[in-house]
């Protein structure tokens, strides 16, 4: 049979007007606990910089072994969490294939392998292997391409979804492309899998897209041995008595109008877009109890609804969390700009589990590097808090027994100087929610966008109250952000648009912010000559317009380089601009601070010196000016266990006397204020890349942040972090 549904989903937005923190007890929130870099189980003979990947994860009975599908390397690899906050490599296993999923059984790991030669010649094979001995025991043929598999709650069957998938690139993937996909069902036996007993679910001939070519997905059983599956490019779902092999429904996954979402990629954000009927199109699935199960709605090349669905068994949409997880994903700063078009956050990955009698839905946003957590109420499901992820959260298994959720990160990004690919490991305890560190409020019912955060700045008069730019990543929507760092998490109340003429303003890079005093703000721009972007200096009023500009001159210009302005602080009536790297006139390891005098409309500088890296680059990323000393953020450019060097130096006031340009600059003095590593540490993930913000408040608290680079080959983490300087501004008068 089968049932199409849909409906508006702009009833769902009025449950976000409580933002995104809960009211739950904190014992209910997961915090990360630890990273496991899956480069740490490279076989010996593999090259450092080979491509790694953590895609689908399974975890052992005991809880203390996790077993991971690594597509680029051909294999699947363990971890050994006997103690959660310190995984350690447990080693890799070749499978001469690509495993596309694994599930643990009492000792055993059963992974699916796609061993095709050609999208019209599929084949693959399901493989047992002895955790312990890291032995393969037993092997099936499976006479087409594995995606999915899955194990009967009594252990007695397992489940393989055969896609067959099919070639995006022949007719701009459209079905049907032969052969047709099916669903295999095998016994399993103590120490084999009974190949001679396997049998073929047909599923064509069903009503739904592309009746000749499903291509099953994703696969769970619930506890009556009953299968369901996505038809992802089919946008169908069908329930399987798994003991007899019949099917006893099978329903469309429905359309749904969506209201208010961002579908340009424009570098900018505009929450007010339509998708009508908008086709569902689920990847994951997992039974919520025996009649009803929940859809991660990722979408294919006709549509995702952008969140999930719960559904009973015989095809009643009973909730559709509609924008909620996306909208909830833009205040936390982790909104894909460039995804806009396609599919947004795209829901991909799910796992529900039961800690301590409360059933949770862990919703994983593939391009929002985000899961989103939900209580099973019964009805609609309660929102609980958000997790950061690494790039691309492909899979995820709850661990009960030592209340855990692991998730692991597809991406691996080593061949454009990014992160790895990481396994995240979260534990349920009593501390309330760390994460997210800043939000963004509502304005007039539509989330404030944000994200590439890249200078930070102190209000004149208001402690607690700061100001932050955006960068060129959102080159069409310039922003200055207001935010109150007095609530937790800090939180967004306002976004002013830098316009000229009335107009968004562009051709600009902003990286640093500094109040006039007089409710107007300076700002530096990066520039780019190449890209005709101007280095400059900017006037705005506080409506965000602006009053002046103020290019750099031929002297400096003459020796530009394509790192620039990267923060900018008002002493008295001179701005002073930290520059980011050498440029072509600077001795080796220095770099210039200008000083533009805004009554004598002159410039000068002098020189800082720089720390040393044995990898990649270190430059500046801020100057801030407080009392008698400016602060100054140094960092290198590396991430993960490669960083080595984010720092905050402080150089008197007395040692700023610029020469003009041309002439022998003087070499200012640093001392070192504080080592941002054990802050970007203490978030459980790997060590962030770029802290671009810090700024000191009137009442002398410190505050630094991270920029996500829009969420562009990043998990989108931002942090947001108080800094002690109490023992530094100890001895300012």
């Amino acid at each position: 049979m089968s049932h199409c549904y849909r409906k508006p989903l702009t009833f769902m937005i009025s449950s976000l007007l409580l933002g995104l923190t809960n009211t739950h007890a904190a014992a209910d929130d997961f915090g990360r606990v630890a990273s496991f870099p899956v480069a740490a189980n490279l076989p010996v003979d593999a090259a450092a910089d080979q491509e790694t990947s953590a895609e689908i994860i399974s975890a052992s009975d005991d809880g203390l072994t996790l077993v991971y599908t690594d597509s680029p390397l051909g294999g699947i690899g363990f971890i050994d969490v006997s103690d959660a906050t310190s995984p350690e490599p447990g080693g890799f296993l070749p499978l001469q294939g690509e495993p596309t999923s694994v599930v643990m059984a009492g000792r055993h790991a059963l992974v699916g392998v796609n061993t095709s030669v050609s999208y019209v010649e599929p084949s693959g094979k399901l493989v047992m292997i002895d955790v312990a001995s890291r032995a393969i025991v037993s092997e099936c043929d499976l006479g087409g391409q594995p995606d999915s598999v899955a194990l009967s709650h009594d252990g007695s069957l397992l489940a393989v979804a055969i896609e067959n998938e099919r070639d995006e690139d022949l007719n701009e993937g459209a079905l049907p492309q032969l052969p047709a996909g099916y669903v295999s069902i095998l016994p399993l036996l103590e120490n084999a899998i009974d190949c001679s007993a396997s049998r073929q679910v047909t599923l064509t001939g069903l009503e739904m897209e592309g009746a000749d070519d499903p291509e099953p997905e994703f696969v769970d059983f619930n506890e009556q041995s009953e299968l369901v599956v996505t038809l992802q490019e089919n946008n169908h779902l069908v329930v399987i008595d798994a003991s007899s092999g019949s099917i006893l429904s099978d329903f469309s996954a429905g359309h749904v109008d969506l209201n208010g979402v961002d579908v340009e990629e424009e570098f900018a954000f505009d929450f007010t877009g339509q998708q009508v009927e908008r086709a569902r199109e689920p990847d994951a699935v997992k039974w919520l109890d025996s009649e009803r199960f929940v859809t991660a709605n990722e979408g294919d090349y006709k549509g995702g609804s952008r969140g999930f669905t719960i559904f009973d068994k015989h095809g009643a949409v009973l909730y559709d969390s509609g924008l909620d997880l996306e909208y909830r994903a833009i205040q936390a700063g982790h909104y894909p700009e460039k995804r806009s078009a396609n599919k947004g956050i795209e829901p991909e990955g799910l796992e529900v589990a039961t800690f301590d009698g409360e059933r949770y839905l862990f919703v994983l946003a593939e391009r929002a590097g985000l899961v989103g957590v939900y209580r099973d109420t019964g009805a609609a499901p309660e929102f609980v808090q958000l997790l950061p992820t690494g790039i691309a959260p492909e899979g995820a298994v709850a661990i009960p027994s030592r209340g855990l959720l692991v998730v692991a990160n597809e991406a691996d990004l080593i061949a454009d100087g990014g992160p790895r690919s990481h396994v995240m490991l979260y534990e349920r305890n009593e501390t309330a929610a760390s994460y997210p560190t800043l939000v963004s409020s509502l304005k007039d019912g539509k989330p404030m966008g944000w994200g590439a955060l890249s200078g930070l700045a102190a209000d004149p008069v208001m402690p607690g109250i700061l100001y932050a730019v955006t960068d060129s990543f959102y080159a069409m929507q310039p922003q200055l952000l207001t935010i109150d760092a007095t609530s937790q998490p800090a939180r967004i109340t306002d976004a002013t648009t830098i316009t000229r003429g009335g107009r968004a303003a562009q051709l600009l890079d902003l990286e640093g912010v500094s109040s006039d005093g007089e409710g107007g703000f300076w700002l530096a721009s990066e520039g780019r000559s190449d890209r005709l972007i101007p280095h400059a200096l900017y006037h705005i009023n506080a409506d965000g317009e602006i009053q002046q500009q103020i290019p750099f001159p031929a002297e400096l210009l003459a020796s530009e380089k394509r790192f620039a302005s990267e923060g900018i602080t008002l002493i008295d009536r001179t701005l002073w601009v930290a520059i980011q790297r050498s440029w072509s006139d600077d001795p080796d390891g220095t770099v210039k601070l200008l000083a533009y005098d805004l009554d004598e409309e002159s410039w000068g500088a002098v020189r800082y010196p720089l720390d040393s890296t044995d990898r990649g680059w270190v430059g500046l990323s801020e100057i801030t000016f407080h009392k008698d000393r400016v602060f100054i953020v140094e960092r290198d450019n590396q991430i993960a266990d490669n960083a080595r060097i984010k720092r905050l130096y402080q150089v008197a006031l007395s040692d700023l006397q610029p020469a003009q340009l041309g002439d022998d600059l003087p070499l200012v003095e640093k001392t070192l204020a504080h080592d941002f590593l054990p802050d970007l540490q203490a978030s459980g993930g790997y060590v962030l890349d770029k802290v671009e913000g810090f700024a000191i408040d009137v009442a002398g608290q410190a505050f630094a942040v991270t920029d996500n680079d829009g969420v562009d080959d990043s998990s989108g983490e931002s942090q947001f972090f108080a800094v002690d300087l109490s023992s530094q501004l100890s001895s300012v008068e």
